[in-house]
């Protein structure tokens, strides 16, 4: 060690180098030194910042095994987070089933347009959880009848239905979830391409999902100074129970895997992945962003 830091005095003489990098070049072995030795006794470096054990979650949007927000909570479950589901009524007979997968969840019957049973939901949660660390919002929804033909063929209630269920609902749970949120937690939501570039018969679910990314980017600016991350996950075409009332979908699906550069799909499992890196403390200055996992097919001018 003196030997080494010896040779940089040395070398350093007989060049003009800045006072503030030869003093930095000359502590910097020592540091490393230290830094090995402690790796050492620590018993190396750890891979636990996809380990979240003890944190808790709340997911929206489980409507059955096909689910993005079913593959969500079962990738953070298996990686030591308690799950609390949100879930509509008519999807109960498909949702119960699941809950056997995971590790002590609570769940409970709630819909983002109705405040009360949000009353109830947020009231049972803190009741259960105290307080939670993530909050997964995998919902969206617009009238069969508006997801094909013409954009401008919509009446004014279907337009406020896509708007309130698919972007208003972020705000609405952001603000329910922010009195029980733990600081650096994560608030992650779901869009897709058609909220940038006009899919066909994407329709009134590409404008409600503009409005969900930009509705990312002003709560990530109002949570920020709690170390609260918000971001939304861009998501290339998946074959799930909701996609399949999209009008043309199967074409949908062999366009991206035609143009995408890694010529494949995705599948709900990326999804969950990627969900599962905007949780951990490896994406803790990644916010207000739209992230894409979509086997490249974003970056495609053609």
């Amino acid at each position: 060690m003196f030997i080494y830091v010896s040779l940089i005095l040395e070398d350093m003489n007989d060049k003009k180098i800045p006072l503030k990098f030869r003093l930095y070049s000359m502590v910097y072995p020592m540091r490393i030194f230290f830094k090995s030795l402690t790796n050492k006794v620590m018993g190396g470096e750890k891979m636990g910042n996809f380990n979240l054990e003890g944190k808790k979650a709340i997911v929206f949007g489980i409507a059955n095994d096909q689910s993005i927000a079913w593959h969500i909570a079962k990738k953070l479950n298996d990686s030591g987070v308690q799950i609390a589901v949100a879930y509509q009524e008519r999807a109960e007979q498909l949702v119960k089933p699941l809950l056997s997968m995971l590790k002590n969840p609570f769940a409970m019957k709630c819909d983002v347009v109705d405040d009360v049973l949000l009353t109830e939901f947020f009231g049972k949660v803190e009741k259960e959880f105290g307080k939670v660390d993530f909050l997964v919002h995998s919902i969206a929804f617009a009238k069969k009848e508006h997801l094909q033909g013409k954009f401008y063929d919509i009446d004014r209630r279907g337009y406020q239905v896509a708007q309130e269920v698919s972007s208003y609902s972020l705000a609405e749970l952001t603000r329910r979830v922010m009195p029980i949120m733990n600081e650096n937690g994560s608030i992650i939501a779901m869009t897709y391409y058609g909220a940038e570039k006009v899919a066909p018969n994407y329709n009134v679910m590409g404008v409600a999902k503009a409005a969900l990314e930009a509705s990312v980017r002003y709560i990530a600016n109002d949570v920020g100074e709690k170390g609260i991350r918000v971001n939304a996950i861009s998501a290339g075409p998946v074959k799930t129970l909701a996609a399949s009332g999209i009008s043309g979908f199967e074409q949908m699906l062999e366009h991206a895997r035609e143009k995408a550069p890694l010529k494949r799909n995705i599948d709900a499992d990326d999804v969950a992945n990627l969900t599962l890196f905007l949780c951990s403390d490896m994406s803790k200055n990644i916010t207000g962003q739209v992230v894409y996992v979509d086997a490249g097919y974003s970056v495609m001018g053609i």
